[in-house]
């Protein structure tokens, strides 16, 4: 039983970490997702209808990123939408890595350290994630076709 205890706390930080950043990387749909449901709990929604609403917001916000993203010609303006989804995600990733860096190391140096270094993570993650998940294109399925 002794075994178990320390490996059930590290499977459980672990799992925290990997939901705390994964909502990081969608902080936007995320975040506009929780605006709206708040708002809508507090015109009288209630519980399950601000969780829905806020739930509802959350896929369109995102899905609106995807089909920009999907039916968008310029390359300029796809950069523009992956980065409004991008930047707030490296924002969340650095607060959640200074949280974690607060608790784990005492130096403020090495907290800033780490910290940057989640940012940059998340944020790189975010753009994979965000770019990736685009349907392709007309000129990418010929490519594959051919």
């Amino acid at each position: 039983m002794i075994i178990f205890g320390p490996l059930l706390v590290i499977a459980g930080i672990g799992f925290f970490c990997w939901l705390l950043f994964t909502l990081a990387v969608f902080a936007l749909p995320f975040y506009a997702g929780l605006t709206v449901g708040v708002w809508a709990f507090h015109t009288g929604a209630g519980w399950i209808g601000g969780a829905v609403v806020g739930v509802i917001t959350a896929g369109v916000t995102f899905g609106v990123g995807q089909l920009a993203l999907a039916f968008v010609p310029w390359t300029w303006l796809r950069l523009a939408i992956v980065l409004v989804y991008a930047a707030p995600a490296t924002v969340a990733g650095y607060y959640a890595t200074h949280g974690i860096a607060q608790m784990a190391m005492p130096s403020t140096t090495w907290q800033m350290i780490f910290s940057l270094v989640g940012a940059v993570a998340v944020g790189i993650s975010a753009l994979i994630r965000i770019t990736g998940a685009t349907p392709l294109g007309r000129d990418e399925t010929r490519l594959a076709r051919a």
